[in-house]
């Protein structure tokens, strides 16, 4: 495991576009089809990696906690499966199923998507506003594996909530931190 922080891509940039299929539906899932909400919250995670493993269950409250808010919400993974096959299509659907994930799950299997959003570690939150700038790329929260701090997503949180009550999220943004993305050779 190679511990790994965040870019923390420019605040102000426009959230690149996708098209992949979700790994639980098997519906293809875009960018675009969230252009009439008020926020866009896309994460990288996998099945492997232990700092996505300590914040699976937050991440599923974060979902159904904003399920009824005007936020788009999609996961991604990108990781070859080549040298981790179980962040296939098929081990991230039990993962999603095992932790009832009410957004999106997504597989990046050419990892353009990664590439394009700058992700470098699992997990990397990009929160998007109305208009599809940046404003927030950051840690879910200061809770790592072993640390004894709670996983609460408060980092995340009080980011989305200040971007749907139409304030201004604060720049100063701690990176998030986990495993690298498993790129192809």
């Amino acid at each position: 495991m190679a511990l790994t922080e965040s870019t923390m891509l420019k605040l102000g940039t426009t959230a690149p576009d996708f098209a992949l299929t979700d790994v639980v539906k098997r519906k293809l899932v875009s960018r675009d089809d969230f252009r009439d909400q008020k926020a866009l919250l896309v994460f990288f995670i996998c099945t492997h990696c232990p700092y996505v493993k300590h914040v699976n269950e937050g991440l599923a409250a974060l979902g159904r906690d904003y399920a009824a808010q005007p936020i788009g919400i999609v996961a991604i993974s990108s990781n070859d499966v080549t040298t981790h096959p179980e962040d296939s299509p098929a081990g991230l659907k039990r993962q999603a199923e095992t932790y009832a994930f009410v957004f999106p799950y997504l597989y990046d299997e050419t990892q353009a998507v990664a590439h394009a959003y700058k992700a470098a570690c699992t997990p990397d939150f990009f929160l998007f506003d109305a208009d599809r700038r940046l404003v927030y790329r950051g840690q879910f929260d200061s809770s790592r594996p072993g640390s004894g701090i709670p996983v609460t997503g408060e980092d995340l949180r009080a980011a989305i909530d200040q971007v749907l009550a139409g304030q201004p999220v604060p720049a100063d943004q701690r990176p998030s931190i986990g495993c690298n993305i498993k790129w192809k050779a």
